[in-house]
């Protein structure tokens, strides 16, 4: 067998090993969590320009009215749980990537003072609009 072969083996198989040492991370968290401790974070998005900050947090299956939102000194945070849904309550997973839990965003805001102007929901992502006011 070619070295090239055998190193992409090993790649292979230390992506596998990442993948599952995440989602074991992921459920052994969930399975043990206390209280209202975070077990997971949602991707996010941030754009800015010179008068607006816009950032979009991917939260698909999280009711919006549930979300929280926290400016912490520099930081944002927005937190809140997604639910199992009711369907893995009987049966059989066969396959479960998709987080669930207590979740904790904390997200560094650039320099400057910022005023929410805009919190909307669209297609499972939340998207806060801020008006930079300096």
């Amino acid at each position: 067998m070619s070295i090239t072969r055998h190193i992409t083996l090993w790649e292979t198989a230390i992506d596998a090993l990442e993948r599952a040492e995440r989602l074991q991370r992921q459920f052994f968290r969930l399975a043990g969590q206390q209280g209202r401790a975070p077990v997971w974070e949602p991707p996010i998005e941030v754009f800015q320009n010179d008068a607006r900050l816009v950032i979009v947090v991917a939260l698909p299956g999280v009711h919006p009215e549930h979300i929280e939102v926290s400016v912490d000194g520099p930081k944002l945070v927005v937190a809140a749980e997604r639910q199992l849904p009711k369907a893995f309550a009987v049966g059989a997973v066969h396959c479960m990537e998709i987080p669930y839990g207590r979740f904790e965003r904390h997200i560094q805001l650039p320099a400057g003072r910022y005023r929410l102007i805009r919190r909307e929901s669209e297609h499972g992502c939340l998207l806060l609009d801020f008006e930079r006011l300096d």
